[in-house]
């Protein structure tokens, strides 16, 4: 466009009433522009001013050359954004605001940038949550942002509730209202809807069509490859069995069908290569190591093949291969996978990633992504209710993921967008910008967005509450209250439940554990229900789904566990129905636009059941005991890591992380130390050290070594195998308890813990002269 031409249209939009912004797409641009566009008008249309005159919006990479000469002309870095990923540029000119995107989502993400500083919240939707005054900012000098990861999304975990059951099914227009969230949080990706009963979705009407349509690339899980669906599209009548080895044919031809069909898309697509069973089990027809690493190398080459014939250059293609369970193994012994495919790491279902790049895969082309669980359905116990995972957690180890260059793709398993809430959030913010957020702010993020969601008043009062919650849940997790396990031997359990068990939580050690966990909950829920003095009346159904129900949920679930665990059935039955009234209250807020998205008792797990209908009460015909072991006069002293006297390198504190809240990252061959005056009448006593239970990443070892005055030197490792026992112990727990004897000097002494590996986290350690103590948290500092 010529610059008199532009000025022209510049001069006309700024004659436009105040209250209704223009917003002008200049030139060729994706869908994905309009339908931000739109997004905007709608978004300004319920806020009560005029923050924007008129936008110009432009889309760098389609742009022509009078274009881009006029981009340049409005003061736009071309050459800077043209470097970044998914980029927006936002410049004011007087009256006129104008938005240059790297590409259509850029351009649509710098046009919800101008909705957020308008006011309008993310997840004005999702979270039911109205426009904010309080955020309103002008463009008063360039903005200018892109991306730290590639590839940012969630896999929807379509389990037989929750989402599924709200939407009535998997459905476009779902998938249109999940679309409309990440793009307003600068999300690019997502992998679809996958389990038993719902529809797969290729097999929906137009939904590939609105995914490239949002700029929303398009992947599989772990075990679905090539964009197929196999739970709902492998017809075994009419295919055959789902086995390589036997069935070749048959099933090069299902992966070629879905290669041709998406040829064209200009969304995106993220080829998950390799194989496994037709759902999330082993690959069918191999037995011993040999044959599944032969198998499967042939699957990856076979794939390759398929990609060139039916789409083209398979280095041009997205690929993705995930080495996930048994494959990790597999990949440890050799496997060549192209040099193009994005290595993608696994957490290990609880938060704590397993393997991450060594420095030569960290030079491949294809780069490395993570699949990280914000939920989960499976062994040790699930996780499918409320979102507790401790955001110290999620940005120690996405940072950790990101130094070692794994920035190809972040992908966060989530059963619900809207109850995964905060934590999603912070994922994909630290996706996009990986600096927003460092060890010493986690919780200054937290608190802005409480202060954003519900004004600064309200959030600045709810914040400390919100912590100690997330310490509560950081100490077990609501679903694990009930100290049993799932998918054990259905020969010994029926349906593979273990029954709920007593807690570890004494009501006689440290003043009462027990008691003072439970008052730690209602000092919470008090905090929490004072807060809604100040709430606006606007933001009521956003703070009970955000706020309100979860605490008030996990406080009564809890509540229901322990009063069990003292033997008081009825006030165990009162709690559970607090938390069925809570449930049914979510699903009738907003005029019932969330029914049936919560679910207080997901798979039907002994944990939520019902008091009175369970046999856990007694044993052999015997009451249970209770815990009575040891007595206050047994002296102990315990201290947080972060409170240490001396260190012989820098360490960092990740607050919100661990059971103290502020766990330690010791960093690999420092020590820290601590001071102790020594007033334990005693000649021995337990050590116990609490470390974060994170695995080496590198395939090395764990290990600390602890020493008294310089003697006494224990070397400790917290590795443990996947789905050992002990493995299972530490992350229903939150941490890896370590327990060593020591001898204690007859005076001052000095503790130093130091660690040999990386890897490590310190959280709090103690040491008690009671050697038969029963206790579940290591107390308070004194």
């Amino acid at each position: 466009m010529h610059k008199h031409a532009l000025s022209a249209l510049i001069f006309a939009l700024t004659t436009i009433a105040a209250h209704a912004a223009d917003i002008h797409i200049i030139g060729r641009c994706d869908p994905v522009v309009g339908i931000a566009r739109q997004m905007l008008i709608d978004d300004l249309a319920t806020v009560d001013y005029s923050p924007y005159g008129n936008v110009v919006v432009y889309q760098l990479d389609r742009a022509s050359a009078m274009e881009l000469s006029e981009m340049q002309r409005l003061c736009v870095d071309v050459d800077m954004l043209r470097a970044l990923i998914d980029g927006f540029a936002i410049v004011p000119r007087g009256d006129t605001v104008i938005v240059a995107g790297r590409n259509g989502r850029g351009a649509a993400y710098g046009l919800l940038e101008l909705s957020r500083m308008a006011g309008v919240n993310p997840w004005a939707w999702w979270g039911d949550v109205a426009p904010n005054p309080e955020m309103r900012r002008k463009v008063e000098a360039t903005i200018i942002k892109g991306a730290s990861v590639e590839y940012r999304g969630i896999f929807i975990n379509d389990e037989d509730w929750s989402i599924r059951e709200w939407a009535g099914g998997i459905t476009r227009e779902m998938y249109r209202r999940v679309f409309e969230l990440l793009i307003r949080l600068r999300a690019n990706a997502i992998w679809p809807a996958m389990h038993n009963g719902s529809q797969a979705f290729f097999t929906i009407d137009g939904a590939k069509a609105l995914a490239d349509s949002f700029g929303i690339a398009v992947g599989t899980s772990h075990c679905e490859p090539l964009l197929r669906n196999n739970v709902a599209e492998w017809d075994v009548g009419r295919r055959g069995q789902y086995n390589y080895i036997t069935n070749r044919d048959s099933v090069q031809a299902y992966w070629a069908e879905r290669l041709r069909e998406v040829s064209g898309s200009v969304g995106g697509n993220m080829l998950t290569i390799g194989m496994r069973g037709i759902h999330d089990g082993s690959m069918e027809g191999v037995g011993t190591m040999e044959e599944k690493f032969n198998a499967l190398q042939q699957v990856i080459d076979d794939q390759q093949d398929l990609i060139r014939a039916n789409i083209g250059d398979p280095a041009a293609q997205m690929q993705v291969f995930v080495p996930y369970k048994e494959v990790l193994q597999i990949y440890e012994q050799g496997l060549k996978v192209p040099e193009h495919a994005t290595l993608m790491w696994c957490d290990d279902n609880y938060g704590y990633l397993t393997r991450l790049s060594t420095p030569v895969e960290q030079r491949r082309s294809g780069g490395a992504g993570v699949y990280y669980h914000l939920s989960y359905w499976g062994r040790p116990h699930d996780y499918l209710w409320l979102t507790t995972t401790q955001p110290g957690l999620i940005f120690n180890e996405m940072r950790e993921a990101y130094d070692h260059n794994v920035r190809k793709l972040w992908i966060a398993n989530v059963h619900d967008p809207k109850v995964a809430g905060y934590d999603l959030e912070l994922f994909l913010d630290m996706a996009w910008d990986i600096d927003c957020v460092t060890p010493a702010t986690v919780g200054d993020h937290y608190r802005a967005w409480l202060c954003r969601q519900f004004g600064r008043a309200v959030g600045e009062a709810v914040y400390p509450a919100m912590r100690k919650w997330f310490r509560l849940c950081g100490l077990r997790r609501p679903e694990f209250m009930g100290w049993s396990q799932v998918e054990l031997d259905k020969k010994k359990y029926p349906r593979g439940l273990s029954p709920i068990q007593d807690t570890e939580f004494s009501e006689s050690e440290f003043g009462g554990e027990l008691q003072r966990y439970l008052a730690d909950y209602e000092d919470v829920c008090t905090a929490v229900a004072n807060c809604k003095d100040i709430l606006p009346a606007a933001l009521a159904d956003a703070y009970f789904a955000a706020i309100e129900y979860p605490v008030n949920a996990s406080a009564a679930h809890a509540r229901k566990c322990l009063s069990l665990q003292r033997r008081d059935t009825l006030a165990a039955y009162h709690a559970y129905i607090k938390v069925d009234n809570l449930t049914r209250a979510y699903n009738a807020m907003a005029g019932g636009k969330w029914k049936g998205l919560m679910n207080c008792n997901p798979r039907d797990l002994p944990v939520f059941g019902c008091p009175g209908i369970s046999d856990r009460l007694k044993a052999d015909g015997r009451e249970m005991p209770l815990y009575f072991h040891g007595l206050e006069h047994h002296p102990w002293v315990a201290r947080d890591a972060a409170d240490y006297d001396s260190c012989d390198a820098l360490p960092e504190t990740v607050d919100m992380l661990g059971h103290s809240m502020r766990a330690l990252r010791l960093p690999k061959g420092a020590s820290v130390s601590y001071r102790i005056t020594n007033d334990l009448p005693a000649d021995s006593a337990m050590l116990y050290a609490a470390l974060i239970p994170t695995q080496p990443g590198d395939n090395g070892d764990l290990r600390v070594e602890v020493s008294i005055d310089g003697l006494q030197q224990t070397v400790i490792s917290l590795k443990e195998p996947f789905r050992s026992e002990q493995w299972k112990l530490n992350v229903l727990r939150g941490q890896a308890l370590k327990v060593i004897p020591i001898d204690i000097p007859k005076r001052p002494f000095t503790l130093t813990i130091k660690a040999i590996d990386d890897h490590i986290i310190l959280d709090q350690w103690m040491i008690d002269t009671d050697p038969g103590r029963q206790f579940y948290t290591i107390p308070a500092p004194r």
